[in-house]
């Protein structure tokens, strides 16, 4: 039938064990560093802000904690990412989070519920409710240099670029990128 085959178990010499121990030390401690690393880069290039309201839902939840990178967004800003920025007023210093629609130089129109940039409908990777209120946006937005066109992901439960009061936003206004929900638990893991 079957022969069980012996497993050969030996000790190890006192060389091996000191070797294996300072394996372990050596891990330990290149793993703090690792973390303390990371922790520094993220007090350098990020900031922490809770979500307040539920203009990004469902993306963003009431009492989320997002982090954002400081640094990433001066390298680009894209259709699509979330954006933390400061209101255009000088009352206004409250950190809002949009979703990035419109780019400097193209026109912005939303009619019958879609979204049309430079006269093209924008098909959008997300599923999100049809526009019931056009705003300024029913007629065509041209952006200028340094302008972003912004929607909260509750299109319908959001004040952002469509309304007066928040407009285009200027690069100026730009904080950072949302790439993170840090808290709470249930929640963790990449925004966008």
């Amino acid at each position: 039938m079957f022969k069980k085959k012996a497993k050969i178990i030996r000790e190890l010499t006192p060389q091996e064990r000191r070797l294996q121990q300072r394996n372990r030390s050596v891990f330990i401690i290149e793993a703090v560093i690792a973390l303390f690393i990371a922790l520094v880069a993220a007090f350098l290039f990020c900031s922490s802000y809770t979500v307040l309201d539920s203009s990004m839902s469902p993306t963003l939840e009431v009492g989320d904690r997002v982090l954002v990178n400081k640094v990433s967004y001066r390298f680009g800003i894209h259709r699509g990412d979330l954006i933390a920025y400061v209101g255009s007023s000088a009352s206004d210093s409250t950190i809002h989070i949009k979703r990035v629609i419109g780019l400097p130089g193209e026109t912005i129109q939303i009619r019958d519920g879609l979204i049309l940039i430079n006269g093209e409908t924008y098909n959008e990777k997300e599923e999100f409710p049809a526009i019931s209120k056009e705003g300024l946006a029913e007629n065509p937005i041209t952006l200028g240099s340094g302008e972003y066109f912004v929607l909260g992901d509750n299109r319908n439960n959001s004040e952002d670029s469509r309304f007066a009061n928040v407009g285009n936003i200027e690069s100026s206004q730009i904080r950072g990128k949302v790439w993170f929900i840090a808290a709470p638990a249930g929640r963790i893991g990449f925004a966008g």
